[in-house]
């Protein structure tokens, strides 16, 4: 079964396991609202929560990353089912009503230790950011709306995936062999950012970014929907709800911040601004004037002229294998950690070029898994990021539960017997994700509410763009950079 989940091994098996979550949850809640105020309410708090994540997290990356469109399907379906209920429970009063006795005990509160205190408080926020205050109408209808949300995230998100056909005759024939033909139509998958050719980037930011009425009208009933559901549970605007429980706090500081750093911004990129425009004149006299699809090329060309390298001379210093070393022995000399290729078991993962990291540390063993998803593949979606399958915390019995992640990312397949050569921004890309991998096998809590990646959304990218740092740095690239074929 996926992931090692034994139901997992057909798309039917998540009914089963999402059936199983859920009578689990109602034997959890009617256990919390029977349970004196004390440190074992918030235990059942917590494994009420990890009941239900650990299907709807799991489901969340199948719907997504999965070949199988029967498994997409089925885990979609799950996602839904368990958020409906996620949304439900968020306004259960009885519910809510034994977390409340907790928190107004200041007896017991004070017995309570700091990370136990704090996750009571947590459980708490979410029930008032759901609208527990509200009446047993308006609290329907709150719930009717988050999983409108829900439903409606999940539809503008596939969306955005989707890539534009046009009719092969509409572009010049000498740029259409960038592009994937599908009979008589050319398949515009993404933007041909570093492409060369200015006619190529053109066409592809016109006709990946063109207006979708289908995709408008789901943004625009999204924005709606989450300004109602903000306004009925109390709050000024959408961005307020948001914001409450992050670093930034409200929207106001992050417009402050926003309006600083565009000032500062803008100091510093009329020269270079000028200098991509002089650049562009002089490699292409005709049409000299900088269009929105030409910063992130001409930005590039300006690099490799200032630092005198091609970026593509990189490429071949960047195998995947070294890099993957590099970040090896990073982990080792910073966290005394390292990283094992494990075996995986039939089921266990859903394409072939999967690979299973077991990260463990000198002293204190096996801390979790990384599931590597590398490689593109037809309907995977082109994006980079990290996925929260199982989180950590300590289980009843006294055992810790094992963190379990996915890296998602969307490498070239190697090619003609060379491995796969990454680009710098892939390079720091691997580095990104592979810091988020890290917070979440590092971020060891008791309750897996607060693991890992469980925290401020804001703060969750800190480590991760840590490791951007040590990818830009020499010192740290010196170490692990080699070429490919010479060894230099």
């Amino acid at each position: 079964g996926l992931f090692g989940v034994p139901e997992l091994s057909c798309p039917e098996g998540f009914q089963e396991a999402q059936n199983k979550a859920l009578q689990e949850s109602e034997q959890l809640v009617q256990k919390a609202c029977s349970t004196p105020p004390g440190p074992e309410t918030v235990m059942i708090f917590d494994q009420l929560s990890d009941s239900l994540c650990r299907v709807a997290d799991l489901a969340d990356f199948v719907k997504v990353a999965h070949p199988d469109f029967a498994f997409r399907e089925a885990a979609e379906e799950a996602c839904r089912n368990i958020g409906t209920v996620v949304e439900k429970l968020n306004t259960d009063v009885e519910l809510c009503q034994s977390l409340r006795r907790l928190l107004s005990d200041e007896t017991v509160m004070s017995s309570l230790d700091p990370e136990t205190r704090r996750v009571a408080e947590l459980f708490m926020f979410d029930f008032e950011i759901s609208g527990i205050h509200l009446d047993e109408e308006k609290r329907k209808k709150a719930v009717d709306l988050n999983v409108r949300i829900l439903d409606l995230c999940n539809e503008f998100l596939i969306g955005t995936h989707i890539p534009n056909k046009i009719d092969k005759h509409v572009l010049p024939e000498h740029i259409r062999y960038n592009f994937t033909a599908e009979g008589n139509y050319l398949q515009v998958a993404g933007l041909h950012a570093d492409c060369p050719d200015d006619l190529v980037r053109e066409a592809a930011y016109k006709i990946f970014l063109h207006s979708n009425s289908q995709q408008l009208a789901r943004l625009e009933e999204l924005l709606v929907s989450r300004n109602s559901l903000a306004q009925l549970v109390g709050y000024d605007t959408f961005a307020h709800r948001a914001l409450q429980g992050t670093m930034a706090k409200n929207p106001e500081t992050v417009r402050q911040f926003l309006e600083k750093l565009s000032e500062q911004l803008s100091k510093r990129t009329q020269k270079d601004f000028e200098m991509m425009t002089k650049m562009k004149t002089k490699l292409n006299p005709h049409n000299s004037m900088l269009m929105p699809w030409d910063h992130p090329y001409y930005s590039g060309v300006l690099r490799a002229e200032r630092y005198n390298i091609d970026p593509g001379l990189y490429c071949p210093f960047f195998s995947l294998g070294a890099c993957m070393e590099g970040l090896n022995s990073l982990f080792s000399q910073l966290l005394g950690i390292s990283l094992y290729a494990e075996q995986t078991k039939r089921g266990e993962i859903w394409s072939e070029d999967v690979r299973k990291l077991a990260v463990v540390h000198e002293t204190e063993g096996l801390l979790g898994y990384i599931y590597c998803d590398f490689f593109q593949r037809p309907d995977k979606p082109h994006q980079d990021c990290h996925f929260t399958v199982r989180g950590g915390r300590l289980k009843e019995n006294g055992e810790y539960q094992l963190p379990v992640v996915v890296l998602m990312l969307s490498l070239p397949n190697s090619a003609r017997g060379a491995p796969t050569l990454l680009s710098p921004g892939m390079m720091e890309n691997l580095f990104h994700e592979m810091g988020h991998a890290m917070h979440s096998m590092l971020g060891r809590t008791r309750y897996q509410h607060v693991t890992g990646t469980r925290c401020a959304t804001d703060f969750a990218e800190v480590p991760s763009i840590l490791m951007e740092y040590f990818a830009n740095d020499y010192r740290v690239v010196n170490q692990f950079a080699r070429h490919y074929k010479t060894g230099q």
